[in-house]
């Protein structure tokens, strides 16, 4: 199911570094294991004027409908764990969601 996911990284108060991209493209990859991406859109971003500083929003273009999420933290690490946390989720409750309609199929069809 992996194959080259397009990464559009946006940094807002928050030096770009070769390191902080490889990090996002592997986490972002680790998703693309159990559901087709093929986009992500991330915004990193760090507000001084407010507590938990870093916020991170992503947007994943998937077949069907996109997944989003967005979360917020002290690091910019412990923000981002959150919303691919949350994006597994999603992802999760999607799959189990075609599985139930799936099976749900097959009863009718065998009843008739």
């Amino acid at each position: 199911m992996t194959s080259a996911i397009k990464v559009n990284l946006q940094n807002f108060n928050i030096i770009s570094m070769h390191s902080l991209e490889t990090w996002v493209e592997q986490q972002i990859s680790t998703l693309g294991r159990i559901r087709r991406i093929d986009a992500a859109n991330v915004r990193l971003s760090r507000l001084d004027t407010s507590s938990p500083a870093y916020h991170v929003k992503v947007q994943l273009v998937t077949p069907g409908p996109d997944v989003f999420a967005e979360g917020r933290d002290h690091t910019l690490r412990a923000a981002f764990s959150k919303v691919v946390d949350k994006l597994r989720q999603q992802i999760a409750k999607r799959i189990q969601k075609r599985g139930l309609r799936w099976k749900s199929e097959l009863s009718l069809r065998s009843s008739r």
